[in-house]
């Protein structure tokens, strides 16, 4: 059945063209066979969707995630989707799951992702036959697919496979020369199945989950930039993507990510790091990597991009359950004994350990991203009610006690019993203007998939067209909508060298109709839900009811009047695998 979008205002994605009043006709196979003013006579074989008072804009691309897992149980992928995000890459931060057994694959997800380890290691189990890039996608297309899939090959996952999980996990141990040329073919390999490039890891936050290995460093992090460099020369030659992720202590080596995208005598390698934000920890920060980017890529004649998520970066935490307290030692002794809570909590009671601890969290010259201010957590839920809705501050004046002696003590009585919540970046919309029209960023990061009770922002694209849309109503426009629905659409997969996000003749129609009347409801506060198919698993979501009309994915609708239709993510596939064109 053909179906028929008319009188909606139409943004094809291309940042040059004209927004108007259009209608769109898409073909039984899903293809976009006309826009403009179309006259049919009603029949029942063309379906007529009025979307008058509305906007059509092409499906929304989210390029960070870590639904690795999920897609696997939820092939939906239903709290992004809901939201008009119609193409996802997965593979992000060395992490994928195409070459390892289900324990190791597990347990390098699994901690440093926040994916609940019971949930996941037994899925793998059930259903993964694959050790290969071919074999994975071959899986990933005879899924009910409900949104478009690309991939990164993750790095940790290669170098498991290559050196074996010991070896891979230890500071001693060296890729030899015959293990470095088995990643490089493991790498064309990927790249041969259509994979967008390779990703990477620096960042000692991220550890290895499970008993084995409890603790360790993800295998990427191990590797030398040596070790790495015949990748890097391939993704180069190949016009691949190089995703990565830098020390964020010390975060030095961020600049060997930027220099590897130079173009000097060479090809521009396309690079991408996370993240650009306006940290609240540390505010000289943002500047510094804005002008460190337009360096390496007018100077450098480079190919970098940042990735920023165009809203307040929001946290929440159950006692010290968060990546975050990775980042400092003392936060990293008390996740290191997060299976021993006795022992924990005797260190916890050690005098040295407080001193520590409190010199820690108020060094103003430490990098962080958690600004480690406790006057800025507020306490969500906690047996004792009179915390509720206060910071720890407050309940420290109360309680005539140092706040870190509070915290401390809270954590030893309530445990994960606590949940506070504190926003650690994005929290000056003075700054969107900036953040939004840099040149060189990626309106990205969401980690969708990953962090289920510590974040969420699925509806990322909203928030910012809401931002966008407030500032042209107010008279000081940050953009212009065109331009805002190119970066979230059609820049992303011009960049990655994806066939989506544009709406035009002869493309496929990933589209999503919006209705800027219920702009209000478009929030940055989340709620809870649960993962139907990882048994019920609570997570944060995202609602903003009403913003959302109808998502369509392949030229089928998938989602409207807040509701899936039937047997979405059970039985019919609208998505398909994005290979790298």
């Amino acid at each position: 059945m053909n179906t028929l979008i008319k009188n909606g205002l139409f943004f094809s994605g291309d940042r040059n063209e004209k927004t108007s009043e259009k209608d769109l006709l898409i073909n039984e196979h899903g293809e976009i066979i006309e826009i403009g003013s179309i006259d049919l006579a009603e029949d029942a074989s063309t379906q007529i969707i009025d979307a008058k008072g509305k906007w059509v804009l092409p499906g929304f691309i989210d390029s960070h995630t870590h639904y690795d897992a999920e897609i696997l149980a939820s092939p939906g992928l239903k709290e992004s989707a809901r939201h008009g995000v119609t193409s996802i890459i997965l593979g992000s931060c060395s992490v994928s799951a195409i070459y390892n057994t289900p324990e190791d694959t597990s347990d390098s997800f699994t901690r440093v992702e926040a994916i609940p380890r019971e949930v996941m290691l037994p899925l793998l189990q059930k259903v993964k036959t694959w050790n290969s890039p071919r074999a994975w996608k071959k899986h990933i297309n005879q899924l009910a697919l409900g949104i478009n899939v690309a991939s990164f090959v993750g790095h940790s996952d290669m170098r498991m496979k290559v050196m074996g999980i010991d070896r891979s996990l230890s500071h001693s141990e060296k890729a030899s020369k015959q293990e470095k040329e088995t990643m490089n073919l493991m790498l064309n390999e990927a790249l041969d199945e259509g994979f967008l490039g390779l990703s990477t890891m620096d960042n000692p936050w991220d550890k290895m989950d499970g008993d084995r290995y409890w603790s360790h460093k993800t295998p990427s992090f191990y590797s030398s930039w040596s070790e790495r460099k015949n990748l890097i020369d391939t993704l180069r030659k190949r016009d691949a993507v190089f995703q990565g992720a830098p020390n964020l202590v010390t975060r030095v080596n961020a600049f060997q990510y930027m220099l590897s995208s130079t173009g000097w005598f060479r090809k521009p390698l396309k690079t991408t790091m996370i993240a650009m934000m306006d940290m609240i920890g540390d505010r000289y920060l943002y500047p510094l990597i804005a002008f460190g980017t337009r360096f390496i890529n007018i100077v450098g004649r480079g190919n970098f991009r940042m990735q920023s998520p165009p809203c307040p970066f929001t946290v929440y935490y159950d006692g010290v359950d968060s990546v975050m307290f990775e980042e400092f030692p003392s936060g990293e002794a008390l996740r290191h004994l997060a299976k021993e809570i006795d022992t924990r909590n005797e260190l916890i009671n050690d005098a040295q350990f407080r001193a520590n601890f409190k010199k820690e969290i108020k060094n103003k010259f430490a990098p962080k991203v958690w600004h480690k201010d406790l006057s800025k957590s507020i306490v969500l839920e906690c047996p004792d009610k009179s915390f509720i809705g206060k910071n720890f501050y407050d309940i420290a004046e109360e309680k005539n006690e140092h706040p870190v002696d509070v915290f401390l003590d809270s954590i030893i009585t309530y445990d994960k019993q606590i949940r506070w919540t504190t926003t650690v970046a994005n929290d000056r919309k003075e700054k969107y203007k900036g953040l939004y029209n840099f040149p060189y960023n990626l309106i990205s990061f969401s980690d969708a998939g990953a962090h289920l009770n510590n974040m969420a922002f699925y509806n990322f694209p909203l928030q910012m067209i809401k931002n966008v849309q407030e500032s042209i109503d107010n008279g000081t426009p940050m953009m212009t909508m065109e331009k805002c629905i190119w970066r979230l659409t059609k820049e992303q997969a011009d960049w990655f060298g994806i066939d989506c996000g544009h709406l035009a003749k002869n493309k496929i129609a990933d589209l999503v109709i919006i209705d800027p009347t219920k702009f209000d409801c478009i929030k940055n506060e989340v709620e809870e839900d649960v993962i139907k198919e990882f048994e019920n698993y609570k997570r944060l979501v995202n609602r903003n009811e009403g913003v959302v009309s109808q998502v369509m994915v392949g030229g089928k609708i998938i989602f409207e009047h807040e509701n899936f239709v039937e047997s979405y993510g059970e039985s019919i596939k609208y998505g398909r695998f994005l290979s790298k064109i």
